[in-house]
């Protein structure tokens, strides 16, 4: 009687939603879902959730991983050109420092938030782990669009944010890095402005800083050379010629404009690209060069002008026909509403986090190659910590120590992970995850836990 009460209760219709209690409890699941499956934070815990069954994780380690060091959220005001007072927010996340400093970008985006830069942050821990760098992972980023601003503006922003968070970085606690819509020159400012505190000159507060202060050549390249090294090593290991390869790059920032033009200068066919507004593509292959001189006088993709080029969007590139496509943009851009639809051979994920965990299992089955993020854009961080202990030594390299040193860094760390994953059947992501996790897992093991 009790039961059948229950199960009449729960098919009670509530007249202003016209939905039972029953569709309620359904949509909140599909809720979680979507949340799991879009939110960065909670896709970088489902990741250690796979992997922490994989190798019989100690539940303790697990939840340690899953959680951050700490999160500082910053109020940033600023007086703007026209007298205005405007106020922006700002974050800064340790996830882990049990390796060494954390190490990790900033963006300024007006769509960062709390969980994408925790996300972040954690993907770098695990990074630095898999290379054998001596960092931890960190990640900062302001929320701003910053072509609103004027350069009087954006100086004043970052050194207030600088200001902000200066309890938090410096050369043994925390090293802040460029990403998305920052570089050399907001380094320069963050780094003056550590340095106006200190009293002194501090050039290893920041990387990708101008060479003129401290910075390292090749550290603007470095993700793309990276990514190219990493995707040789692949194909000379799955025997398929480069040269001969059609490629999509999504993304014509940094990242993917790097790659797109050290593929395109090594006789690879690149046949579409894309920046924010949409992206151009050419079966026959685009000319980079003229589409990077393009960007570079501040233009974007859909106002080119080439009748030989298709103008398409940031979806439709993620579908084109291809051989290898580069993710290069922003997380959640492969998802399960579309990875059924990819068509490519392999994934090179040049931007971090843009395939979900269930996308990955998806291309799985399609037995599509997936070179995962914390491996395939791990350039980035390695001249990082190259620029970072030139200027704790003040010797600085010449740019073939440089790409030496990063091939041969990402090159050994390909290998174990290629290794691993074919001696446990188990995908690219799964195997660095497994290293890297275990790493981290037996340097918490011999510290121990505080107090």
């Amino acid at each position: 009687m009790l039961e059948d009460k229950k199960k009449d209760q729960a098919k009670i219709v509530y007249p202003e939603a016209l939905i039972t209690t029953d569709q309620i409890e359904v949509s909140r699941i599909v809720e979680k879902e979507i949340l799991i499956e879009t939110n960065p934070f909670e896709m970088a815990k489902k990741q250690i959730d796979i992997v922490a069954e994989k190798i019989g994780l100690d539940p303790n380690i697990r939840e340690y991983l899953k959680r951050v060091e700490r999160s500082l959220i910053v109020s940033i005001p600023i007086m703007m050109d026209n007298g205005s007072l405007k106020i922006f927010e700002g974050y800064r996340v340790h996830h882990s420092t049990v390796r060494g400093p954390g190490k990790g970008g900033i963006r300024y985006s007006p769509d960062v938030y709390l969980d994408e830069i925790k996300a972040l942050a954690t993907w770098m821990t695990f990074k630095c782990s898999l290379l054998n760098l001596p960092l931890g992972g960190a990640k900062g980023g302001v929320c701003v669009d910053p072509r609103k601003l004027s350069e009087g503006e954006l100086e004043r922003l970052t050194r207030r944010y600088t200001a902000e968070i200066i309890n938090v970085i410096g050369p043994d606690i925390d090293i802040p890095a460029p990403d998305i819509n920052t570089g050399p020159q907001i380094m320069a400012w963050i780094m003056d402005t550590y340095s106006m505190h200190k009293g002194r000159a501090i050039p290893g507060v920041v990387t990708g800083k101008p060479i003129e202060i401290g910075g390292s050549v090749g550290r603007e390249t470095a993700t793309g050379m990276g990514l190219f090294y990493v995707l040789e090593a692949l194909c000379n290991k799955i025997n398929i010629d480069l040269k001969t390869q059609n490629i999509v790059v999504q993304g014509f920032g940094n990242v993917g404009g790097n790659i797109a033009n050290i593929l395109h200068e090594k006789g690879c066919n690149i046949i579409a690209v894309s920046d924010i507004t949409g992206g151009l593509y050419a079966k026959s292959g685009l000319n980079i060069k003229e589409l990077l001189e393009w960007r570079d006088r501040n233009n974007y993709l859909k106002d080119f002008q080439n009748k030989n080029y298709k103008f398409i969007t940031n979806e439709d590139i993620l579908t084109i026909k291809c051989d290898i496509l580069i993710p290069a943009a922003i997380e959640n851009q492969i998802t399960q509403s579309n990875a059924y639809n990819i068509n490519c051979k392999i994934i090179l994920e040049g931007a971090n986090g843009p395939t979900t965990p269930k996308a990955d299992g998806i291309l799985k089955k399609r037995g599509i190659i997936v070179v995962p993020d914390i491996l395939a854009n791990a350039g980035g961080v390695c001249v990082s910590y190259f620029e970072y202990i030139q200027d704790i030594h003040s010797y600085f390299w010449n740019l073939n120590r440089i790409n030496q040193e990063l091939e041969n860094i990402l090159v050994e760390a390909f290998e174990d992970v290629y290794s691993l994953s074919k001696e446990k059947f188990v995908t690219l992501r799964t195997a660095a995850y497994m290293i890297a996790i275990l790493k981290l897992a037996k340097a918490i093991e011999l510290r121990g836990i505080f107090p």
